[in-house]
């Protein structure tokens, strides 16, 4: 049976697609988007979150690491990540939770047990489950097992990805989902590469293929003031969806600060600190050009 790995199972979400929903966040992304409120999605492995301000010095985690990779400098806990090996042994002697390992193995029938739970609420809301991450994409198999435990439950599905995979993953899980949450964050190539790592031809490719297939689909647009906020930015994306088949919504997902906190518990610097929300009247000016073009556009958040 698939195995996958996860940091997260978001119970009662109301922000992944219709009704009330199970968020499974996968880890592991192909983007390196610097504003993104969920670092720790972003590498394909386990990882140590510290939270010092629960910390009671007892030093049950250096007792607990089989790898002595945990030592003592004056009041504080450091860790050679060299000899870290991430098996979590610290955060499970850890009573306070300053240490939390971010991501483990889940087999499909793991994360079925959790869905299940909540199906009387899927049923009544029209709600379902939604995969995201991370990039769900980026674990194919696992993505496509669960995908279809769901249907065969018959639980309403949402898979949101940035399409960054080849389109023959697409194709063979798209069968299983009723609704993909597209994030498209700009139509410049260059300025994609420049803020994601990442050109996004085979993105852009994918979700027109998607659209001529006829799903469903809804595009997501985090709006990040400086990056992709100016009126060009959003006439490029109002041409671009406005010529996909079928009519498509868009949500705007302004930029927050959420998860500024998460980067300095992984130990890494966050370059959009100081970065504040889009203003009003500019999220209110990029509506006013998607609408331009015909398009069904919100303004939302997570």
């Amino acid at each position: 049976m698939a195995t996958g790995l996860v940091f997260d199972i978001r119970r009662y979400s109301i922000h992944d697609g219709p009704g009330i929903r199970t968020t499974v966040f996968f880890k592991g992304c192909p983007l390196a988007c610097a504003w993104c409120h969920n670092p720790e999605s972003q590498t394909p492995e386990p990882e140590l979150l510290y939270r010092e301000s629960r910390c009671m010095r007892c030093k049950a985690c250096l007792a607990a690491c089989m790898n002595e990779a945990i030592s003592w400098s004056g009041d504080v806990p450091v860790v050679d990540a060299g000899r870290c090996e991430r098996c979590g042994s610290c955060a499970e002697a850890c009573c306070t939770d300053a240490r939390e390992l971010v991501g483990r193995e889940m087999a499909v029938a793991e994360v079925m047990a959790e869905v299940e739970r909540d199906t009387p609420f899927y049923e009544e809301s029209g709600g379902g489950v939604t995969l995201s991450g991370g990039e769900p994409l980026a674990q194919a198999e696992f993505a496509l097992e669960l995908l279809k435990a769901c249907k065969a439950r018959g639980i309403h599905t949402a898979v949101d990805t940035c399409g960054h995979a080849p389109w023959e993953t697409l194709d063979r899980v798209r069968p299983y989902v009723d609704l993909f949450l597209y994030d498209i964050k700009m139509i410049d190539d260059e300025r994609h590469r420049r803020y994601t790592g990442a050109s996004n031809e085979s993105l852009l490719n994918n979700l027109q293929l998607l659209s001529r297939h006829g799903h469903n689909i809804i595009l997501a647009v985090p709006v990040i003031s400086g990056v992709n906020d100016d009126t060009e930015a959003a006439r490029r994306l109002g041409e671009f969806a406005a010529a996909l088949p079928g009519n498509h919504g868009v949500i705007l997902l302004p930029f927050h600060r959420l998860g500024v906190d998460k980067y300095a518990l992984l130990g890494r610097e966050y370059v959009y600190a100081d970065l504040e929300a889009p203003a009003e009247e500019r999220l209110s000016e990029i509506s006013r050009v998607l609408v331009g073009y015909g398009l069904r556009v919100s303004v939302g958040g997570s």
